[in-house]
């Protein structure tokens, strides 16, 4: 499965540390991330990492863009919905792009769990029949 992991500035640590607490499951996956978020997990896990440009430098057009050519299986996005600032990237065109192409998407961490454990299950195995 391709994993795209995407954090605001604020939940970048988060991001650090779900990674930790999952990295067995991460590690039997393709993961994805914007440049920044990409760099500060490899610096905590050692997983490799296919990092896009840092988010609000086009990273998250990129990963857009694997989203709309069904090249995601689906996408944590560790969001800021109180303090995100103007400059980190806009969560819609993520979460219109996941709605419109099928891509199961978590934008907090008890959605980010729920949906890695059920990864680990094998619950998303129906998205290699839906390529």
């Amino acid at each position: 499965m391709n994993i795209a992991l995407i954090a605001h500035d604020a939940k970048k640590k988060l991001m650090q540390n779900f990674c930790i607490a999952y990295k067995g499951i991460l590690s039997k996956n393709e993961l994805y991330a914007t440049g920044t978020t990409g760099r500060l997990i490899e610096e905590v896990t050692n997983l490799t990492i296919h990092k896009a440009l840092a988010g609000h430098l086009g990273g998250m057009q990129q990963i857009g863009s694997q989203i709309e050519c069904n090249q995601i299986d689906l996408v944590i996005f560790l969001r800021d919905p109180v303090g995100a600032k103007s400059h980190e990237p806009d969560v819609n065109n993520v979460v219109k792009l996941c709605d419109m192409h099928n891509i199961p998407l978590a934008t907090n961490l008890a959605s980010a769990e729920l949906l890695i454990k059920s990864l680990d299950r094998g619950d998303l195995e129906w998205r290699e029949m839906y390529k």
